[in-house]
């Protein structure tokens, strides 16, 4: 697949609903979702400053699709700033808990655009639909449940668990649509840090015998 209008790149997102697809076909379509990113941030939006992929502080790559795939799952950008879900991605990530802020940065700057540009694509296309099926005259219940059918596309897309896109899960698993809690970084570090020290006693105690 090639990108050479956004109608390519609604199709190939299209693709990412399918759960099966994404699991068997993940390592190239990382590789051509970085493709996608590129072709609309230089050629669609005239954005050339920004290197694809981006790369953390420490010459860390980072996983656009991952990113995208995991943000999805969690209701999207909005609700992972306001829950403070951040530090979570970025260990689902492998990176740190304190990488979280740097994962938010990251996604505004190369997927908030186009994911905005995908919804409105989709609704502009539903829309299409829904006045292609009055036109040819389809009866009102048909209409309601083309109508019903359009609008749950871009659910499906959420309703993942995040195991799923790693690991072979069972379709009730996959289905859950389980939402993660608030993130509270202070317990996590507090929690990190007394487990370290743990470690740190009993090598003392250890080597004192």
């Amino acid at each position: 697949m090639e990108f050479k209008e956004f109608e390519d790149c609604r199709a190939f997102m299209n693709l990412l609903d399918d759960r099966d697809f994404v699991l068997k076909y993940k390592h190239i379509l990382d590789s051509k979702f970085e493709e996608l990113v590129k072709w609309f941030l230089f050629d669609y939006i005239g954005i050339k400053t920004r290197p694809v992929p981006p790369i953390a502080s420490y010459m860390r790559k980072i996983n656009l699709l991952s990113l995208y795939l995991l943000v999805a799952m969690d209701d999207g950008y909005q609700n992972v700033t306001t829950e403070n879900i951040w530090p979570a991605i970025a260990k689902d990530m492998a990176f740190n808990y304190e990488d979280g802020d740097y994962m938010r940065v990251t996604y505004a700057a190369y997927l908030d655009v186009l994911e905005y540009y995908y919804n409105f694509k989709q609704v502009q296309q539903n829309m299409q639909d829904k006045k292609t099926v009055l036109e040819e005259g389809t009866s009102a219940g048909g209409y309601q449940e083309s109508s019903k059918n359009a609008g749950v596309t871009k659910q499906n897309s959420v309703e993942m668990e995040p195991v799923g896109l790693f690991a072979g899960v069972d379709d009730e698993d996959w289905n859950k649509g389980k939402r993660r809690k608030r993130f509270n970084f202070n317990y996590a570090k507090w929690a990190m840090d007394e487990a370290n020290r743990s470690v740190l006693d009993q090598a003392r105690k250890h080597n004192l015998v």
